[in-house]
């Protein structure tokens, strides 16, 4: 029955027997109308199923159980179209719920592996820079989380897929597409996957793709936040509601400078989320430049003390995400020391325009690049590659200290010391 499913079925049954899940000798229904052994349902649905491919397994960790739904349905769904892709709902808890996730053969084959991987988002791609800029960024940037010893997994909506990882064709149609691409948010999703569009996911989106997938260290520029003026008319980016409820760790270099900083903190905090600036101080960056005069509620000094945050945090069942704010390299911000001055130029022409809600950002994104002669485009190229390799260290030691934590979990127990012989009896 395994051979039937091909590598990603293998990879995923691995999954699950490196997660404790199941055993060697449990067993998977690739196609049977009835489950098996002895009948048994899934720990997890409140009722005996007669589905096809359900695992018979008690699922302890929810949290990787979306890693072994996707990778089966991505394996499924060429063989056995609309059954495939109902494997995540077999043991979702919810029988009438889909989940249109495909992940990539690079991908699947790093989560049946246990290697580390770093999400990334793909309105960068699409609304935040020109073409080919864009397209020659994505590619950098995916070259430097893999230099960094780990996977790229590029998120965008494509084909009615929520696509985790793509190829070039498909960063080259992304990034061609530009904004003609919707830029997709969590309220978005589920009316671009039925239209079959072509969507660019923001941070919100791509934080629920990764946290669906089993990836928990997500790459980014810069998080939304609460826009200028945005107390009086509640323009708040979809980023920081996610970062309350989906536990992802999102790098970046802050919060972007067109945005309200010091009311993005205080949102971000209220909503419990755990931001942290890398480095030796808690100077909060401020996107295209080191230093914003606010600051984190702590500071990491290395990759490998955020990877223990993260692990931790997954560790306590945390429904919060994490931010690990960057601040972008001195040399990198050459150009930008009056960015403050050009923002406010840029917002007050999107005003005079009429530009409201989301299409704000890659207006005055667009527009600052314009009044800086193209400084702030080549400071946002150079933060999201340092971004990224700081991402693949945290995903690289969050990696190995999981792995070395499954490993002891399944070494069988050493046995006891040998008793000392006991002495003879005296005379």
């Amino acid at each position: 029955m395994v051979g039937f499913m091909g590598a990603e079925g293998r990879g995923a049954l691995a999954v699950l027997r490196q997660a404790g899940w199941m055993s060697q000798q449990q067993t998977y229904v690739a196609r049977s109308s009835r489950l098996v052994p002895g009948k048994q349902a899934c720990a997890t649905c409140t009722r005996r199923r007669r589905h096809h491919h359900h695992y018979l397994v008690p699922h302890p960790v929810q949290s990787h159980r979306p890693v072994a739904q996707a990778m089966l349905g991505n394996a499924l769904c060429s063989r056995q179209g609309p059954t495939g892709r109902r494997l995540a709902s077999q043991c979702a808890g919810n029988p009438n719920s889909t989940l249109p996730l495909a992940l990539s053969q690079e991908v699947a084959a790093a989560l049946a592996n246990n290697l580390p991987i770093v999400a990334l988002e793909s309105t960068i791609i699409s609304h935040g820079m020109p073409f080919p800029d864009n397209l020659q960024t994505a590619l950098e940037v995916e070259q430097v989380v893999r230099d960094g010893g780990a996977v790229p997994a590029t998120v965008a909506i494509m084909d009615g897929m929520i696509r985790v990882g793509l190829d070039e064709s498909q960063l080259d149609t992304l990034a061609r597409c530009g904004q003609e691409a919707t830029k997709t948010s969590r309220r978005d999703l589920a009316a671009v996957v039925a239209s079959g569009k072509l969507g660019a996911t923001t941070v919100a989106a791509t934080m629920i793709a990764a946290h669906r997938a089993g990836i928990p260290v997500f790459v980014t520029g810069g998080i939304g936040g609460v826009h200028r003026g945005g107390h009086v008319s509640m323009d708040v980016s979809a980023d920081l509601i996610e970062l309350g409820r989906t536990p992802v760790a999102v790098v970046c270099a802050g919060v972007k400078s067109i945005l309200d900083i010091g009311r993005t903190l205080e949102f971000l905090e209220t909503h419990g989320v755990t931001v942290a600036t890398v480095g030796q101080s808690r100077e909060f960056p401020a996107f295209f430049v080191p230093r914003s005069g606010f600051h984190s509620h702590l500071a990491l000094a290395t990759a490998a003390d955020c990877a223990k945050v993260v692990d931790a945090n997954l560790s306590l069942g945390m429904d919060s995400g994490m931010v690990f704010a960057v601040p972008i390299p001195e040399a990198a911000s050459a150009g930008c020391e009056a960015i403050e001055e050009v923002i406010q130029d840029a917002l007050a022409d999107a005003e005079a325009h009429g530009i409201v809600g989301k299409d704000v950002t890659p207006f005055v994104l667009a527009r600052v690049n314009q009044l800086t002669s193209g400084n702030s485009l080549r400071a946002n190229i150079a933060l999201v590659k340092n971004n990224a390799a700081v991402g693949a260290q945290i995903a690289v030691h969050l990696a190995s200290a999981r792995s070395q934590r499954t490993a002891t979990a399944s070494a069988p127990p050493s046995a006891p010391p040998a008793a000392p012989p006991s002495a003879p009896p005296s005379a």
